[in-house]
């Protein structure tokens, strides 16, 4: 049903947006079938089963990074990973730069912020942003490329709710945009919105969505 469901979900997405498959935890043979059918971009949490699908799958993929990155993780999706989406500190950013460095690679990235009622979820406030940007040893970073915001809507049946952290997620990009990256035209990804509420996603400026359950199926819990 992969192929059925991609079809299904890319006619409710317009130019200008790119669909992120998310794979984690499914098999090989579910991504196999979404590249088939033309989907080149995939969303993985865990580091390893991201390295570990990289070897097997075709060479073009596009790897999206979407998961809480640990910084002793970092080695192994480095190599080849096209966009991290969840840079939540200023360590976390200079942790990939060094290891990127290694690499002679420059990484896309973008700053995850907290947007959501849940404390659990990560991500930085706007003023933890201003310090990363501002700091001595983040204008001395030259293998990393900042591109953009990403968020996490609260998990709720309230659509309200999560129109308003979109809106704000949209707020802190506008404002960094004018602020830091002004002159930067790499600076341009909104990433938000998943299975439950990418429409409303696409309606406040997401330019990335990150959609699993809709196209692979309910997620399977893997213990790591």
């Amino acid at each position: 049903m992969v192929k059925e469901n991609l079809e299904t979900v890319r006619k409710t997405i317009p130019s200008g947006v790119l669909l992120v498959a998310v794979s984690k935890t499914k098999p090989v043979e579910d991504i196999q079938e979404a590249y088939d059918a033309g989907q080149r971009a995939f969303g993985e949490n865990y580091p390893q089963e991201m390295r570990d699908k990289h070897e097997v799958l075709p060479k073009d993929i596009q790897w999206h990074f979407i998961g809480h990155l640990q910084t002793n993780k970092i080695k192994y999706i480095i190599p080849f990973v096209t966009l991290i989406h969840s840079i939540d500190t200023a360590n976390l950013l200079e942790a990939v730069n060094k290891e990127a460095k290694k690499h002679d690679r420059v990484v896309d990235c973008l700053l995850q912020f907290h947007i959501a009622l849940e404390e659990t979820k990560f991500g930085l406030d706007m003023d933890e942003a201003r310090q990363l940007l501002d700091s001595e040893t983040f204008k001395q970073m030259e293998n990393i490329r900042i591109c953009g915001v990403m968020g996490m809507g609260t998990f709720t049946e309230d659509m309200n709710e999560v129109r308003k952290e979109f809106k704000l997620l949209k707020s802190y990009f506008e404002t960094l945009k004018k602020d830091y990256f002004a002159d930067q035209p790499q600076f341009k990804e909104i990433s938000m919105g998943m299975s439950e509420d990418y429409p409303i996603a696409i309606e406040e400026g997401a330019t990335l969505i990150r959609v699993g359950s809709k196209i692979f199926g309910p997620r399977v819990y893997n213990k790591r």
